[in-house]
């Protein structure tokens, strides 16, 4: 390609917001200047790029707590690890993405691209094939006629961008604001505030917002699904791009893409909204007189507390005078034989509860085998801590004989429910079981785990500290445990 047009798509990506899709109309030209004498696209004082065989360079996107940078960041630590290369990590806004690889200053980019012909990047095999929706405060459009008429805003450089471009060449009247600086999910928080009348998100990207915004709704696709890979320049090396197209084929077929798609986004449904409202509001109300316990009950286990936190909601909405008509009872309802087996004495005592609850999956962990992913060996401990190890077991067999991964939750969440139907369950050791119930309670605790760790780090609401001392809800009746 001939180098001119390299530069112009460059500056294209780079001033997003002063090109045809945009509501400016600053001239580009005077930029070129201005380009050749700064070189924003790297991070200050980087090495110069070294061989990938040695080192490889690779543009990330700079939101490191968000879901999606979490599953690309793993994506290239599995192809660094296929070939026994170290990383070296970019962390780079969407629109400075091309500009970087053009110039030469990375190898690669894995930063949730939409791949696309004919503008110069070359594009692996795609990995996630997602819809972009359009996303309003109120009176959503139901036609793309609509949106010129709307103030749309979304990230310079993203998917949710190429989108409204391939948009634009059915609706030329189509116009928007390209941000530098931020995210989906704060435009999204924008939208839901009603700061901002609209904004694109694929799929993934507004069930997750919509779990802390319930307000936000989606009207209609704005263009054919994207379909996310990774990017190279278009002169960049034969050979890394074709072990690239391999480590995409290998993962796809021995599970790999599919297992790390479910971890990410596989119970990315959303809650109601009056639930979601209401496991918010009990982060700020309730949490905090239990967050010691559950801190306590994760150093003596090594399992994340907010992961236990997310369990004691699912079991009792941290109640821990809780009890269900089968005398299943306490903060992580624990049946009378389990809490003989762990030593409580009193099953109302939250810090015993807790404990005892913790101490519990972790032993239904140690009894999987030592050969499932850690991740996977928690899900399905967690589905036994609902159902038992043997109803568990019995689907692990009834995976297998479908031909699927037995030490995959996302395999084997698809057959637990079978284990109420006489066809299946009649086959199987232990006989019936409500496995659908273990399903939707593993699928909800990942959720309720992803919004405690996502309400940390974003602060909408920032999750109270823990208090130096426990003090308990008076109104249920109780004292601090001692």
């Amino acid at each position: 390609m001939h180098k001119a047009h390299l530069s112009l798509l460059a500056l294209r990506q780079f001033f997003g917001h002063a090109t045809h899709g945009s509501r400016h109309t600053l001239p580009v030209w005077p930029w070129i200047f201005l380009l050749a004498a700064c070189t924003p696209d790297e991070p200050p004082n980087a090495p110069p790029m070294k061989s990938w065989r040695e080192e490889l360079a690779v543009i990330v996107t700079e939101d490191e707590q968000s879901v999606d940078a979490e599953f690309e960041r793993q994506l290239v630590a599995l192809f660094a690890r296929q070939l026994q290369v170290r990383t070296r990590l970019l962390p780079l806004p969407p629109d400075r993405v091309t500009p970087t690889l053009m110039t030469g200053k990375a190898h690669l980019a894995a930063a949730g691209l939409r791949s696309y012909e004919g503008e110069g990047l070359r594009f692996t095999h795609s990995y996630q094939l997602v819809s972009e929706q359009v996303v309003c405060a109120e009176q959503p459009p139901r036609r793309l006629d609509a949106l010129p008429a709307k103030t749309i805003a979304v990230v310079a450089g993203s998917a949710q961008e190429e989108a409204l471009r391939e948009a634009q060449r059915k609706l030329p009247a189509l116009r928007w604001e390209a941000r530098r600086k931020k995210t989906v999910v704060g435009l999204l928080a924008e939208v839901a505030s009603g700061k901002l009348e609209c904004t694109i998100a694929n799929e993934e990207q507004l069930a997750l917002a919509r779990n802390f915004h319930p307000n936000l709704g989606a009207s209609f696709d704005i263009a054919a699904p994207s379909r996310l890979a990774w990017a190279f320049a278009p002169g960049g090396n034969e050979m890394l791009f074709a072990e690239a197209q391999k480590f995409f084929s290998l993962i796809k077929r021995d599970g790999t893409l599919r297992r790390l798609l479910d971890r990410h986004y596989g119970h990315n449904e959303r809650l109601e909204p009056v639930d979601a409202v209401a496991f918010i509001t009990r982060t700020r109300t309730d949490l905090p007189h239990f967050r010691l316990l559950f801190e306590e009950a994760g150093m003596l286990t090594g399992i994340d507390w907010q992961l236990l936190a997310a369990i004691g909601y699912h079991e009792s909405h941290w109640n821990p005078l809780a009890t269900s008509f089968t005398n299943v009872r306490g903060m992580m309802m624990l049946t009378e034989e389990t809490a003989d087996r762990m030593g409580v004495t009193n099953r109302l005592d939250p810090r015993q509860s807790i404990a005892a609850g913790a101490r519990y999956l972790q032993l239904l962990k140690e009894q999987l085998p030592l050969r499932i992913a850690d991740e996977d060996r928690t899900w399905l401990a967690l589905a036994a801590y609902n159902q038992g190890m043997g109803h568990l077991e019995d689907a692990r067999v009834l995976t297998e004989r479908a031909g699927l991964n037995p030490d995959m939750w996302g395999d084997v969440k698809k057959m637990m429910p079978l284990l109420a139907q006489p066809q299946y369950f009649e086959q199987t050791k232990h006989g019936r079981a409500r496995g659908g119930e273990a399903v939707i309670m593993v699928e909800t605790v990942r959720l309720y785990y992803d919004m405690l760790k996502h309400l940390s780090s974003h602060g909408i609401p920032q999750l109270p500290p823990s208090p130096f001392h426990l003090k308990l809800p008076s109104d249920r009746g109780i004292s601090p445990p001692g």
